[in-house]
C-alpha cells in the first residue's frame, strides 16, 4: 500500500469530523467525545438514523458488486472514504476480481492513518489525502495518477459525501469537474440525503449544520442535476433500499428513515 496526503495535518480531537461521526453512528469505536456529541444530537433528532447509516453501507456494497461484477470495472476511486469498517470497498471488489485496484481519498488525518495501517502491504490499494471541494488537487495527486490507468474506465464512488457540500460550494460543478476527467465507460455512484418534505429532514439538517457546519438535504431533481452528462443505469435514481436490493434488504416502507436518502449510478458515454 502506498499513499500521499500532501502533508500531514494536526489532529484536533476537540473538533468533530464527518468520518468519525459516521463511525459512531455505525457503532464503531474510532471516534471521540466531540464526534459522539454530534452523533447523539442527530440521533435525538432522528432516533432511527442508524438504520439509514446501515442502509448507506449496504447500498455501497451492492454498487461495488455491480461495478466490478457486472460492468467489468477493475479500478475504483472512493472519495470521502471514511474510516475502515468491515466490508470495505477493496474487500468487496477483490472477492470478484483480486486484481481490482482501489484508491481511497479522505481529508481526515485519522482516516488516512487507519487506512494505511489496515492496508500495509497491499499493493493494489492506495490512500490519498484530498478534499472533494478541490477536485483538481485530487486528480493531480501523484498517488491517484499513478495507481489508476486513466485510459480505462474508473468507478467513482461519492457515497454520502455530496450532501456535506454546501450549495455555495457548487456541488454540481465539483462533480462535473471529476466526471470530465474520467475515461469513457466510467461509472459514477452517488448516495445523497433526500429532501422528501418530511418534517424530520429539517431537524436533522439543523443538527448537522449546528454541529458540523454543513449538511444539506436536496430534492430528487437537485440530485439528478449532479448526474448531468451521465446516463443513469437501471433502476435510475431511487430510494436507497430500491437500488438493486438483495433478498434481505429492508423495504423503504419499513422505516421512514429509509426514505431520506437516494442512490444512483450514472455511466459516462
Amino acid at each position: 500500500m502506498s499513499g500521499e496526503d500532501g502533508g500531514r495535518a494536526a489532529i484536533d480531537f476537540s473538533e468533530p469530523h464527518l468520518a468519525r461521526v459516521y463511525d459512531y453512528l455505525l457503532g464503531g469505536k474510532d471516534n471521540f467525545a466531540a464526534d459522539r456529541e454530534v452523533g447523539d444530537r442527530i440521533i435525538a433528532s432522528l432516533p432511527a438514523i442508524r438504520a439509514g447509516v446501515l442502509a448507506q453501507r449496504a447500498v455501497l456494497r451492492r454498487v461495488v458488486r455491480f461495478l466490478v461484477g457486472e460492468c467489468g470495472i477493475r479500478q475504483l476511486l472512493d472519495i470521502g472514504a471514511g474510516l475502515p469498517t468491515a466490508e470495505n470497498v477493496h474487500q468487496i471488489a477483490r472477492r470478484i476480481d483480486p486484481a481490482t485496484r482501489v484508491v481511497y481519498v479522505d481529508n481526515d488525518p485519522i482516516v488516512l492513518t487507519h487506512a494505511r495501517a489496515l492496508l500495509a502491504g497491499d499493493d493494489a490499494t492506495t490512500v490519498a489525502g484530498g478534499d472533494l471541494r478541490r477536485p483538481a488537487s485530487i486528480l493531480a495527486n501523484p498517488a491517484v495518477r499513478a495507481h489508476l490507468d486513466w485510459s480505462r474506465p474508473v468507478g467513482l464512488l461519492l457515497c454520502g459525501i455530496l450532501h456535506h457540500i454546501l450549495d455555495e460550494e457548487r456541488p454540481a460543478e465539483l462533480t462535473a469537474e471529476l466526471v470530465a476527467a474520467l475515461p469513457p465507460g466510467s461509472h459514477v455512484f452517488i448516495h445523497h440525503l433526500l429532501d422528501s418534505g418530511d418534517p424530520a429532514v429539517a431537524q436533522v439538517q439543523e443538527a448537522m449544520r449546528a454541529s458540523l457546519g454543513r449538511g444539506t438535504f436536496r430534492t430528487r431533481e437537485q440530485v439528478l442535476g449532479l448526474f448531468t452528462g451521465l446516463e443513469l443505469v437501471d433502476p435510475g435514481l431511487v430510494l436507497v433500499p430500491d437500488w438493486r436490493p438483495d433478498r434481505d434488504t429492508p423495504r423503504a416502507s419499513s422505516n421512514p428513515v429509509l426514505r431520506l436518502a437516494c442512490a444512483g449510478v450514472g455511466r459516462k458515454p
